[in-house]
């Protein structure tokens, strides 16, 4: 049913928490494949990659070339594109699978899920609330939110493109708010940078802006 496509470098640390988070939805066939697409790690990523069974696509270092990698290598009818830092919750799967039950192939959508961090303080709770207020004004949601889509909306819309950056905003943008489903289960992200969170919206704000993508990502 769907394939999960993961673009590593020097994920060794994170990998192996993203991999726990799909082992329930694999054994009740949601999950077909997990293809790592990996951008020429020098640590054990492909090491634990293999170990848990997960087809390997070696890309170029760009994460959108690992993206196009790992879609192109993809047998699913549906492509779930997640960061090696994600980890989807407990029950994703169950949604997941209404989600598509209920899809009309005349009227393609794709989804993301809810934002969430891996940390109990104010900072987390507020940046949860910064990207939920990104993805309901601009309808942009961050690429480690993950990203379902059927395969034939993806290869209408051209799939991800060659960037150096924001490869996530400028395929969330041609796909379109009207066919942006957002879930309620949420996509666990670990602790990131405050900073980060500030550039992003920025970023995203340019994004939104119609600034071309190639100088949103210079930035």
């Amino acid at each position: 049913m769907i394939s999960v496509v993961i673009p590593t470098l020097n994920a060794e640390r994170k990998l192996p928490r993203c991999f726990d988070s799909l082992i329930t939805a694999a054994v009740r066939g949601v999950v077909r494949e997990v293809i790592v697409a990996d951008g020429g790690s020098a640590d054990e990523t492909l090491i634990i990659a293999d170990a848990a069974g997960a087809h390997i696509e070696h890309a170029a270092k760009s994460r959108s070339a690992r993206f196009i990698a790992g879609a192109a290598a993809a047998r699913g009818d549906w492509l779930l594109f997640l960061h090696p830092e994600t980890a989807m919750e407990p029950g994703w799967e169950n949604e997941v699978e209404s989600f598509i039950a209920q899809a009309i192939p005349e009227r393609p959508r794709a989804a993301v899920f809810r934002f969430a961090l891996e940390d109990f303080g104010g900072e987390a709770r507020r940046a949860e609330a910064k990207a939920a207020l990104r993805g309901w004004a601009l309808a942009l949601p961050y690429g480690d939110q993950g990203l379902l889509i059927p395969r034939r909306l993806y290869n209408k819309l051209g799939g991800y493109r060659a960037l150096a950056g924001m490869e996530d905003a400028d395929l969330v943008r041609r796909i379109g708010r009207r066919r942006l489903v957002h879930l309620r289960a949420r996509a666990v992200n670990l602790p990131r940078p405050q900073e980060s969170v500030w550039r992003g919206l920025w970023l995203s704000l340019l994004h939104a802006l119609r600034v071309p993508t190639r100088v949103v990502a210079r930035l």
